[in-house]
C-alpha cells in the first residue's frame, strides 16, 4: 500500500467516526496497539526534541532499502499520534518519506485544527526527525 493509500484510508476511518470527541478515543485505542518500547529502548538518542510528553522513536533501515518505525511515548494520545506517523511512514522507502507532505495530510485528517499548539508542534517534530533519518538513509 503506497503511503497516498495509506492517508486515504486513515481519512475514511476518521470521517467515519464523526466528531472530534470519537477521534480521540479512536486516537486512544490506536495507541494501545503500539507495541511498548523497552526501558533500554527508552534512550536520550531514541528521544524525540521539541515534544511536551516523552517521545521515543527507533528507526531500523531494512535489507530491501525501507525504513521501519516504532515508537512509544508516556502520553495516551500523543501513543496514537506516533500509531499514526508510524502507520503512514514505516515500511517506504526513503524518497517515498521526503516526497510525501505530512502538513497537508495532517489537515486532510483534521488534526491540524483539532490538537493543542504544543501537540501539533510535538507531531511536526516526530515527522522532522523521520524526515532526518530518511534523508540520511538515502545518501547512505
Amino acid at each position: 500500500m503506497a503511503i497516498d493509500d495509506a492517508l486515504t484510508e486513515l481519512k475514511d476511518e476518521f470521517e467515519l467516526l464523526g466528531d472530534w470527541e470519537e477521534r480521540y478515543r479512536y486516537l486512544i485505542e490506536l495507541g494501545k496497539d503500539l507495541v511498548p518500547l523497552t526501558d533500554a529502548e527508552r534512550t536520550e538518542a531514541n528521544k524525540v526534541r521539541g515534544c511536551a510528553s516523552q517521545v521515543w522513536l527507533i528507526t531500523q533501515p531494512q535489507a530491501d532499502g525501507t525504513l521501519s518505525f516504532r515508537g512509544d511515548s508516556d502520553a495516551h494520545i500523543v501513543r496514537g499520534l506516533i500509531a499514526i506517523v508510524l502507520r503512514l511512514y514505516s515500511g517506504r522507502p526513503p524518497a517515498e518519506i521526503l516526497a510525501f507532505d505530512a502538513k497537508a495530510a495532517f489537515e486532510q485528517l483534521g488534526l491540524s485544527g483539532a490538537l493543542s499548539v504544543q501537540r501539533s508542534n510535538g507531531l511536526a517534530s516526530m515527522v522532522g526527525r523521520i524526515r532526518r533519518d530518511a534523508e540520511m538513509a538515502a545518501v547512505a
